[in-house]
């Protein structure tokens, strides 16, 4: 089966044109072009249309196949540590880093924000290891993690804290026993780690706020947008990133998806330990 290899600016705006027809909120022209021709193939081929303009001809006039496509363009998709490379510089050097530095400045507290928490694994995640560095030097350790999404049901999910077992493949038999309750085929996070976090809803897209209203004033030691970027187009990346430049504290530290670090290393950052995605602004 042929599917189209390329999108032109006609497709682009014929598509949003018939949309819009029905989805007077649906602008996707913040969207990347290859995540959209890539999103736009998922659902011809889904369809079985062979070219786009079969396919845009489906759309103009089945309204469930139009929201299909909205749909699809919204990625909920998370794991529990799940860049190995970056959460292993995390656990070993960049966390205990931070913890010393609160320690060496008298700052209150270390601050977090996951800016894309999904069901939450990324946040949980995160938890999990300040926990276990806390725990292991005997010591408490104040920190706050805000965790942030645009999707109230994801939200939900996140706060609910279930997972089955396949989404903890990432965790070894230790983590899995110490941060989870197993009942039957579900894993729910345990209340001690589930109440380190505040989840609450956040458009990294809205000019008019920098930062997740709970958080107040922003000064984020560490803010994690990992596999998010790559969705939207330059102008819209610019947009997230001055917003996370503005919310880090002095000297703090931005982590992006793996694929994602062209994206900063061409956005005044560098990595700060090689291969890590883990970034500080030049």
């Amino acid at each position: 089966m042929y599917i189209q290899s390329e999108l032109t600016q006609q497709n682009i705006s014929q598509l949003k044109t018939t949309l819009e027809k029905y989805l007077f909120f649906s602008d996707i022209s913040i969207y990347d072009e290859i995540f959209l021709l890539k999103s736009l193939q998922r659902r011809m081929k889904f369809t079985n249309c062979f070219v786009i303009d079969e396919y845009f001809k489906l759309i103009e006039q089945n309204y469930e196949e139009a929201i299909s496509f909205f749909d699809s363009l919204h990625i909920c998709y998370s794991e529990f540590f799940r860049n190995p490379l970056t959460f292993a510089v995390l656990e070993h050097i960049l966390l205990p880093e931070l913890i010393q530095k609160m320690k060496n400045t008298n700052r209150k507290e270390i601050r977090i924000w996951s800016t894309a928490c999904a069901a939450g694994q990324e946040a949980y995640s995160i938890a999990m290891l300040l926990e276990e560095l806390k725990n292991a030097n005997n010591k408490e350790i104040k920190y706050r993690i805000f965790a942030t999404d645009i999707s109230e049901s994801q939200l939900q999910e996140a706060i609910k804290g279930e997972y089955p077992a396949s989404a903890l493949n990432n965790l070894n038999m230790k983590r899995a026993e110490q941060w989870f309750i197993k009942q039957g085929e579900i894993y729910s996070i345990k209340p001690e780690l589930r109440k380190r976090i505040n989840f609450s809803a956040f458009d990294l897209l809205n000019k008019q706020t920098n930062s997740p209203p709970v958080s107040i004033f922003g000064d984020f030691d560490l803010i994690i947008c990992a596999n998010l970027l790559f969705y939207y187009n330059y102008e819209f990346q610019k947009i997230i990133l001055k917003k996370a430049t503005n919310c880090l504290a002095n000297g703090g530290y931005l982590v992006t998806g793996e694929s994602e670090r062209n994206i900063l290393m061409n956005c005044n950052y560098h990595e700060a330990y090689p291969h890590s995605a883990i970034f500080q602004i030049n």
